[in-house]
């Protein structure tokens, strides 16, 4: 029996769970993040593009990453070279400090250099642009109540609905510091999807959304920004954020990343984030087209031509390649962790079948594992050395998530067996591992194949949840739609994850009837 955990043991230390796409050195790779909203997949673009035309680095784009503290724990790591980042969020969110700061030069100097201080990042020359926070409504009930600020909203406040990005929420230069600030009550506050708040507000769902002041969508929906009159937000002027050790190595970088200084202003910004969000062209053509414009890019390369948001079976249809890919690497990232929980639950349930307080303990720990949110554990994972942003934090929360499955399965499968039976194979001479082996394991493969079943189908679907952390998978294209507000690719990442948990589940059911001792 201690050779079977041994086995198992080993494979979950030396299979190989590649961090990186690439196979380029990692001295010769760039790795750009971005956040899961618009401007930061647009501005983390143009720094990749930009770094491709004039370095002689391999550059790859990671996108939707998550929140700030995902993208800057990446980058602290060195799991991700280089993210866009803003001047305030640095201020309140990783520095967290106290004071309010309104002069936006101070709040870059401070930034900049409290980063090379603690953290040896450097904050380049800034775009531009300042993207800030702002409570929005629609323009014609602003107008019916007299609101203009965000002081006026404080005496309607108890009457409306409002609801707020989850990071805004629970930032502190978000939700949780404004409604101190201005002494805001809302009738009720919900934390909502960026994208999808915006489509509550115009269906009157709610009354109160926050909002960057570059968004794409402002225009779209007719909403009014609230001035924000007693100062709470702090400048937010964007930037890139890159790693010391990588600017030391490669010089090169200050030159090229100053082509990007102050290239951007608030109302092209807006421009741009219009063109991806409302006319669904692709981040990589409207960025290349705006450098090219400013000379930050040469003539060669020319876009694709602009992609409009079609009918769903012909939306699919021409993402058939890349569906194809995603489906592939989700696969990897699911099956490969359901087979090392097989490998490691199956021995352990026949190690502890017969052993009550083992069986409480091991069942008890995974099911533990299994109340713990799907996004919390990788957030979790990810924080931990070694692991980070890659797709062994991915296969590893699968990993875990497939053990209480597959486990309680095979004791219950192997205390199922009739006892009868058992007596009879001891009666005619067979040691307990003949018994095991030749009687138990085989009347016992329906309700373990059950589990493995159970664990696969699972699997795949929190598989999704990957993308939040760029280890790719059909997650990508939900995560994308969902920040982008187009459902068209939401379910070009639902449709295939769901038939894929069909196939897979029939596929095991089809090897489960081929395990099971005839008759």
């Amino acid at each position: 029996m201690r050779e079977l955990l041994a086995a198992a043991f080993a494979a979950l230390s030396v299979v190989a769970l590649p961090g990186q796409s690439s196979s380029a050195p990692a001295a010769q790779r760039f790795v750009v993040a971005s956040k899961n909203f618009t401007e930061s997949a647009i501005l983390a673009e143009m720094i990749a593009l930009t770094v491709a035309e004039h370095t002689a680095l391999q550059v790859e784009h990671k996108t939707g990453l998550g929140g700030t503290m995902i993208c800057f724990e990446a980058l602290r790591q060195g799991d991700i070279d280089c993210y866009p980042d803003y001047t305030g969020t640095g201020w309140a969110i990783v520095l967290k400090e106290p004071a309010k700061i309104s002069d936006p030069l101070r709040a870059f100097t401070h930034v900049q250099r409290r980063y090379r201080e603690l953290y040896d990042i450097e904050w380049m020359a800034p775009f531009g642009l300042q993207n800030s926070y702002a409570l929005a409504m629609r323009e014609a009930q602003a107008d019916a109540l007299g609101v203009v600020t965000i002081s006026d909203l404080v005496a309607h406040a108890p009457e409306l609905r409002a609801a707020f990005s989850i990071e805004f929420h629970d930032r502190e230069d978000g939700w949780a510091g404004l409604r101190a600030h201005y002494g805001l009550r809302f009738a009720e506050v919900r934390p909502m999807e960026h994208g999808l708040a915006y489509e509550a507000l115009a269906g009157e769902v709610v009354d109160v959304i926050d909002a960057y002041t570059t968004d794409g969508k402002l225009p779209r929906y007719h909403l009014r920004t609230l001035r924000d009159d007693r100062g709470f937000f702090p400048p937010y002027h964007a930037a890139p954020l890159v790693r010391g050790e990588v600017l030391r190595a490669h010089p090169e970088l200050r030159t090229a990343l100053g082509r990007l200084a102050y290239v951007l202003d608030d109302a092209t910004m807006t421009g741009l984030n219009y063109e991806v969000e409302e006319k669904g062209r692709m981040v990589r053509d409207v960025a290349r087209e705006f450098l090219q414009s400013r000379d930050v890019l040469g003539p060669g390369g020319v876009s694709r031509p602009e992609v409009t948001r079609s009918a769903l079976l012909p939306f699919l249809w021409d993402r058939r390649w890349q569906t194809l890919w995603l489906i592939g690497e989700h696969l990897y990232l699911s099956l490969l962790a359901v087979l090392l929980a097989a490998a490691f639950a199956v021995p352990l349930g026949i190690a502890i079948r017969d052993r009550r307080f083992a069986e409480r303990l091991a069942l008890g720990a995974a099911g533990v594992v299994q109340t713990i949110p799907s996004l919390a554990l990788l957030m979790f994972l990810i924080a931990i050395p070694g692991f980070g942003l890659s797709e062994r934090s991915a296969i590893f929360a699968l990993f875990l998530y497939a053990l209480l499955p597959i486990l309680r399965n095979t004791v219950t499968g192997l205390r199922g067996v009739d006892p009868v039976l058992v007596d009879a194979a001891t009666g005619i001479g067979l040691t307990p591992a003949q018994i095991l082996r030749r009687v138990q394991l085989p009347l016992a493969v329906p309700t373990i194949m059950a589990g493995v079943r159970t664990a696969t189908v699972i699997g795949i679907g929190v598989a999704t949840l990957a993308a939040f952390i760029g280890a790719g998978g059909l997650g990508g294209p939900i995560v994308q739609g969902l920040y982008l507000n187009d459902v068209n690719l939401i379910l070009a990442g639902a449709i295939p994850a769901a038939l894929l948990a069909l196939l897979a589940d029939r596929a095991l059911g089809f090897v489960e009837r081929r395990l099971a001792p005839k008759g």
